[in-house]
């Protein structure tokens, strides 16, 4: 009886990619691949942010700060024994659901939103950032304890463990982080072998529940974001204004760009967010289509060296939060470039390692630090 490709990457992966002996980079539990594709995205991210800045230095900085924290992150966690993680799984996930709750109680106002924590002696924390990895972690806690492929009920208490934190997130409300949440949930139950009648199922019922979402749980500036979606023009001047100026400026890049530090697009403040959720703008302004292609290609990397990573771990928690890890990678750069070309909703997704921003870096680092762990802490 044949298997269909879902189960084979939950059941049969673990005879793929064996290797005899460890060597010096698992020794010390660091993926050189890994590291010098993550280094080359945060050279030109650092390179795009002094331009789109307009040459803040101590914005660069401070964004090389973010990377060095990130980096030291991302190898301490890498030490770590996928083990170790998966034994604290459940504390890890708890611990971000309370911290949630208490965003509801004693959170921070910014920007009309109340996302963040303060901590006294160690600063402000957005407990949102942290179930990121708690959420894909504790799926495949819960998964890799189960028959694979997922029964219905298996995959019913697992949709669980992802709503309620996917909910806590979207009150408060911030529409992309729950997007993004959710999507690193349900990575793991697709990588666990979940039948395609339950994929269909899933899709046929997105479509009431999304009606139900617009009506009763989305805000009227994220309803506002969704229909200038479809026609910016027809508020230019407001709500239509970003995705208007960024398709501004990657059309003026053309296919080589104007050049290093040419662009005008957010040099004349034309475009909001430069150097954050819009960067891939003024970078397509400045370097052209080929140097978003050459971007694209490393990002693909990337997500290729991670999906290698999972698909050749005999453990089952190691491979799903592994393969979790790179396709939620993907989801990153599809919806930041998807939203800042005019082909999504903006919903205030960072680009990953370029836009300026401290807690992303952290978050993603350590992302790749888990994946690191699982690599080099593979049992021969």
């Amino acid at each position: 009886m044949s298997l269909n490709p879902q189960y084979r990457f939950s059941r049969q992966s673990h005879h793929f990619g064996q290797i005899n002996e460890r060597s010096l980079w698992q020794r010390i539990h660091i993926d050189p691949w890994l590291t010098i594709l993550l280094l080359t995205i945060c050279s030109i991210g650092l390179t795009i942010l002094y331009s789109a800045s307009s040459q803040d230095k101590a914005m660069v900085i401070r964004q090389m700060v973010s990377y060095g924290v990130g980096f030291t992150v991302m190898f301490i966690m890498a030490q770590i024994p996928p083990s170790l993680y998966r034994t604290f799984t459940p504390i890890f996930y708890i611990l971000g659901i309370v911290l949630l709750i208490l965003v509801e109680f004693i959170g921070e106002v910014r920007m009309g939103a109340k996302r963040w924590i303060d901590i006294p002696g160690f600063g402000s924390v957005q407990p949102s950032e942290f179930m990121k990895l708690g959420m894909p972690m504790m799926c495949a806690w819960f998964l890799s304890k189960r028959e694979l492929p997922p029964s219905f009920l298996s995959v019913m208490m697992t949709l669980v463990l992802i709503i309620v934190p996917v909910l806590l997130v979207a009150i408060e409300p911030d529409l992309g982080t729950s997007l993004l949440v959710a999507a690193s949930g349900i990575f793991v139950l697709f990588l666990a072998g979940l039948p395609w009648w339950m994929i269909s199922g899933a899709i046929t019922l997105a479509i009431p529940m999304v009606i139900f979402a617009w009506q009763f749980l989305l805000h009227d500036y994220q309803r506002t974001r969704v229909l200038t979606l479809f026609n910016p023009e027809g508020d230019a001047q407001g709500a239509g204004w970003n995705i208007i100026q960024s398709k501004t400026a990657i059309g003026a890049g053309g296919l080589s760009g104007k050049g290093y530090l040419e662009g005008t697009q957010s040099h004349l403040h034309f475009l909001p967010e430069g150097h954050t959720d819009f960067i891939i703008a003024a970078f397509s302004e400045e370097f052209g289509l080929f140097g978003v292609i050459l971007l694209m290609f490393i990002y693909a990397c990337l997500l290729i060296r991670a999906l290698y990573i999972a698909f050749v771990h005999p453990d089952t928690y190691s491979r799903l939060l592994a393969g979790a890890i790179g396709m939620s990678f993907f989801v990153y750069i599809f919806v930041n470039v998807g939203m800042v070309g005019g082909l999504l909703p903006v919903v205030g997704v960072p680009l990953p390692f370029i836009s300026y921003g401290g807690t992303a870096i952290v978050t993603l680092m350590a992302g790749f630090g888990l994946l690191m762990s699982i690599h080099t802490h593979k049992q021969l």
